[in-house]
């Protein structure tokens, strides 16, 4: 199968796709603006130039950091077992590749995450995101029930506050595997939008309602980060 590529605005990942089974997240950071931009030269070509894997990796998108250090890359598969196979068989020669034309990129993990639940924001009809809001959030245990709990209550939060951002876009919540995490792919028009929601908080983020308050103190939630980005490769299968 031959791959087709997308960029910029366009390299976004199907969120309601059906059939992905797992999701993989994870970061690089590759130091500077130039290696950054180096680094997604050298990912698009080591997938151009060779076959698509196989029909159990669905599509994978790698994500700019606004901070011109950090790579953000969103993969769906099939199942875990897809992974596995693509990590034994397929990855090192694409990352050799990658490697040999930036060298000493660091690779910050990787988390296995499952969708739960998806919201649209704002007003207005179908509109592309000019950024990519990443929100993760980090228990102290396992505890899938909390997990869910913990997103519920976002979403009260986001029904009930009565000023929300108008460049919201959508919020597609994933909790990961190991029951640890939250992790939200929140869509917004872009990254100025998202800032000023940021500096009012009575206007779409964490506003001084009961229910944001209840999400900010959640008993057990103890770390993440908000990270902005902005789509940059979207690679999936083509016929």
């Amino acid at each position: 199968m031959q791959v087709i590529t997308a960029y910029g605005t366009g390299a976004r990942p199907d969120l309601t796709r059906s059939g992905v089974g797992v999701v993989k997240a994870s970061t690089w950071g590759v130091g500077t603006p130039e290696r950054q931009r180096a680094t997604l030269d050298a990912i698009a070509k080591a997938w151009q130039t060779r076959d698509w894997p196989f029909a159990g990796l669905l599509s994978y998108t790698v994500h700019a950091g606004e901070d011109g250090d950090t790579l953000f890359h969103y993969s769906q598969w099939r199942d875990e077992a897809a992974h596995q196979e693509f990590f034994t068989r397929y990855r090192d020669d694409r990352n050799d590749e990658i490697d040999a034309a930036v060298p000493g990129i660091e690779r910050v993990g990787i988390a296995s995450y499952e969708l739960y639940r998806r919201t649209g924001l704002g007003a207005g009809g179908p509109r592309v995101p000019g950024c990519v809001v990443i929100v993760d959030v980090a228990f102290d245990g396992p505890d899938h029930e909390r997990q869910r709990d913990w997103v519920d209550g976002v979403f009260e939060a986001l029904e009930t506050d009565p000023h929300p951002h108008p460049g919201g876009i959508s919020g597609t919540f994933h909790t990961s595997l190991d029951g640890t995490r939250v992790l939200n792919y929140a869509e917004w028009e872009s990254a100025e939008a998202h800032i000023e929601a940021l500096a009012a908080p009575g206007d779409g983020i964490g506003g001084a309602t009961p229910q944001w308050r209840k999400v900010k103190t959640y008993p057990g939630a103890v770390g993440g980060g908000v990270r902005r980005y902005t789509p940059a490769l979207h690679f999936s299968a083509g016929g």
